[in-house]
């Protein structure tokens, strides 16, 4: 129920930040050139998670023919994943964090983060995996 609410929350206030944003910085520039960023930054942003992903992929197909299991790269690739989804919905904290979330040096905070929530999981055992 818990879970609920925050999503409720989110809905309602992401859309209000984002609002605000938008706001904001037309006042300073106008909102042809407040739209103009926000166009450009999504673009930048789809084109760097295309590149990036491509290169996750890679580095796990590597590391799977070595025979070893590409952990930290499916949490860049969960990363970069989540990362380009933010940068899909218009607005400038999103697109903040979303530009984090797919950029290689900046990763590694959400990836810390993301390891000790899945292990919290495991051991609550809300968090299940299947092996075949």
């Amino acid at each position: 129920m818990i879970r609920n609410k925050w999503l409720w929350a989110a809905l309602f206030i992401v859309p209000a930040v984002e609002l605000f944003g938008f706001i904001y910085v037309a006042s300073y520039l106008g909102a042809p050139k407040t739209m103009l960023i926000v166009l450009a930054t999504s673009v930048i942003g789809l084109l760097m998670m295309r590149f990036e992903g491509k290169k996750v992929l890679q580095d796990s197909k590597i590391q799977m023919q070595e025979g070893r299991v590409p952990g930290r790269t499916m949490l860049d690739g969960l990363c970069i994943f989540f990362g380009g989804l933010l940068l899909i919905l218009p607005g400038f904290v999103t697109d903040l964090i979303g530009f984090t979330l797919v950029f290689p040096l900046t990763r590694p905070l959400y990836r810390g983060f993301l390891l000790k929530w899945i292990e919290k999981k495991m051991k609550n055992g809300t968090f299940t995996f299947y092996r075949r």
